[in-house]
C-alpha cells in the first residue's frame, strides 16, 4: 500500500505564485510534492481528512468538499456494491486538466480530486473532491463544476451490482449532450 502525503509547511503560498493552481500534479507515484493538486485514482484512495489537510492553507477562508457514496438502491433494485475500473494514467491526466480548468474559472488555492478503483460497498465513498479558496463562492462553485466534469470526461467505468438474482449493470458516467444528462447502461450477464 502506498500513502500520498504532502509537506504543506514548505508548499508555496498563494502569494508566491500568480496562478496558484498551475504547478505540478501529485499522482499515485508521487509521494511528496509542492503541488497545488492532489490527484489519485487507485484502490488505495486518500481519506477525506488527508484531502482536507492537503487543501488547508492559511490564506483561505473556505474549504468545500464533495464525497460521492454508494447508495443502496437504483430503480427499485437493491444495490450491494459498485465496482470501478479505469485506465489510471489517462484518468489522472484528465483529472489534472479539470483541476487546471477549475483554476482558470475560479480563484482556488488547492484542489484534491481522488477516485476509488475496485469494489465500493454501500455507504462508502468512491470519489472525493476538495477545493480551497480565499472566499466560499469560488470553492463551492468549483466543487460542483468538478464533479459534473469528472462524470462527463474521465475514463472511469462503474458496474452496479444488485442483490439476489438481479445481476449487475455496467454504467457510463453521465455525459452531457445538448444540455441533457444521458446515461448508458449495459447488462453484465457474466457475473452477479
Amino acid at each position: 500500500m502506498s500513502t500520498t502525503t504532502t509537506d504543506t509547511a514548505t508548499a508555496p503560498s498563494t502569494a508566491d505564485t500568480k496562478d496558484a493552481c498551475s504547478e505540478t500534479t501529485m499522482t499515485a507515484t508521487t509521494t511528496q510534492s509542492l503541488s497545488k493538486f492532489l490527484i489519485k485514482v487507485s484502490e488505495d484512495m486518500p481519506t477525506l481528512d488527508e484531502c482536507y489537510k492537503f487543501c488547508n492553507d492559511p490564506s483561505c477562508g473556505a474549504i468545500s468538499t464533495f464525497i460521492g457514496t454508494t447508495r443502496d438502491n437504483f430503480n427499485n433494485k437493491e444495490v450491494i456494491r459498485l465496482s470501478y475500473e479505469g485506465y489510471v494514467p489517462m484518468a489522472e491526466k484528465e483529472l489534472r486538466k479539470l483541476c487546471e480548468k477549475a483554476c482558470s474559472l475560479y480563484d482556488l488555492t488547492r484542489v484534491a480530486m481522488v477516485h476509488k478503483l475496485g469494489d465500493c460497498p454501500v455507504g462508502e465513498g468512491s470519489v472525493i473532491i476538495v477545493c480551497s479558496s480565499p472566499h466560499r463562492r469560488d470553492s463551492l462553485d468549483a466543487v460542483s463544476f468538478l464533479i459534473d466534469a469528472l462524470k462527463a470526461t474521465v475514463p472511469i467505468w462503474k458496474r452496479e451490482v444488485y442483490a439476489g438474482d438481479e445481476g449487475s449493470v455496467w454504467k457510463e458516467n453521465v455525459e452531457w449532450r445538448e444540455g441533457k444528462a444521458m446515461r448508458v447502461m449495459v447488462k453484465d450477464d457474466t457475473t452477479s
